[in-house]
């Protein structure tokens, strides 16, 4: 942690989790009797209730969102640069709760669980769960911390579709949804990336049938490729030449290299990492697997996958979004190619012509599908323009 803390932090947190003894019925058809979620919060919950805001983290983000853990740690949460005093999401305004969705491996209960049925990790016997599902338990939580309707619920990739199936399953309990760098559903594509991630850990032989727990192992080579994999999906051409290059290439250049440092500065002849983008690549997966449950990436991955709000609405995306009341910001980023523009005006175009208010930003950004994450100017000048709207019609509703 810095030697001092920056005035915009929120500083020391402490995520608690809380116990639910309600009987969960899930989209498969299975059920959890009981579950527990890891929640972190920022700010203070006004005496109404009513500005709270809801934060969903990507794929393999948790609960951890904003602050530092400990006076040791050396980095604070996955969106401190967007939650704090006077920042975008301004803890001074809105009372800020992030949480780490069921079947992930940071604290609520998933296959890193351990079964109350059978007394062992739940492992690969861990029933599968969807958007819908989470949103079911958000409900929970929210009920739990007496919010009735919240102010905002915010999302980015992942996090984007909770937003849409929140504010279609339940219209009354949000005011603003907050979409960001996402996707009505996954493309062939996106669905063809999640499955070879999920092949290359199903295939390693320390998988054990989904049991490698029990055994005192995991499957550390199909981790670390799966993550490679990703990784690469969410970085643009130009943010990885940038990166493992020069940082200002001219495309017309004879001594253009585009992103291929050499690690050592000469070629090995061999099958080792010759380049700094190689490099990068291991070390990201290295990382990512000591860190990350096997299980829970498949399980997340396949929540992906199955996001579809038009199931219950002929296939019609905009019939979906009918019931919907509150009003909605889109936000895409110009080089994401992994949940393009394009996608998000499907969006803003269903959200059209069911006639909702929808405000649209494409973003030009470098940094690909990480974009949502990173402090880039304009992005964080209209979330927090419009969460200052959100905070004024607060404000004018107390007063």
């Amino acid at each position: 942690m810095p030697a001092k803390l920056p005035a915009d932090s929120v500083g020391l947190v402490q995520p608690v989790k809380l116990h639910f003894d309600d009987v969960l019925h899930l989209r498969s058809g299975k059920t959890l009797n009981g579950f527990d979620l890891m929640v972190e919060t920022y700010g203070t919950l006004n005496a109404e209730g009513s500005n709270a805001v809801l934060i969903w983290h990507a794929l393999s983000g948790d609960h951890h969102a904003a602050g530092y853990h400990s006076e040791d740690d050396s980095k604070p949460g996955w969106w401190d640069t967007s939650i704090g005093p006077g920042k975008a999401i301004d803890t001074n305004k809105f009372y800020v709760v992030c949480l780490n969705n069921l079947g992930g491996c940071a604290g609520s209960t998933g296959p890193t669980s351990i079964d109350p049925s059978t007394g062992t990790y739940f492992g690969p016997n861990f029933p599968v769960v969807t958007v819908r599902d989470w949103v079911k338990s958000q409900v929970l939580l929210a009920d739990r911390l007496g919010v009735q309707r919240w102010a905002a619920v915010v999302g980015g990739s992942l996090g984007g579709m909770q937003v849409m199936r929140w504010a279609i399953s339940y219209p009354e309990r949000i005011a603003h949804a907050i979409v960001i760098a996402s996707a009505p559903k996954l493309s062939a594509q996106n669905i063809a990336f999640n499955e070879v991630a999920r092949h290359s850990i199903t295939s390693d032989p320390n998988f054990c049938d989904g049991n490698y727990l029990e055994k005192g192992t995991y499957p550390k080579q199909g981790l670390m490729l799966a993550r490679m994999i990703g990784h690469i999906t969410y970085l643009s051409d130009s943010s990885m030449r940038s990166k493992f290059g020069k940082a200002n290439i001219d495309l017309e250049s004879e001594d253009s290299n585009f992103g291929r440092d050499l690690r050592t500065g000469t070629l090995s002849f061999g099958f080792n990492a010759d380049f700094q983008v190689e490099s990068y690549l291991h070390y990201q997966g290295e990382r990512f697997s000591k860190n990350f449950d096997a299980n829970t990436y498949l399980h997340m991955t396949k929540a992906l996958d199955y996001f579809d709000p038009t199931v219950d609405f002929e296939g019609s995306l905009s019939k979906a979004f009918e019931q919907t009341t509150c009003k909605f910001l889109v936000m895409s980023f110009s080089t994401d190619w992994r949940f393009p523009p394009e996608r998000s005006r499907e969006i803003v175009n269903s959200l059209l012509k069911a006639k909702k208010e929808v405000t649209y930003l494409e973003i030009e950004a470098e940094e690909g599908h990480d974009a949502f994450l990173l402090p880039i100017p304009r992005y964080i000048n209209a979330l927090t323009a419009y969460l200052n709207v959100v905070a004024q019609e607060l404000n004018k509703d107390a007063s």
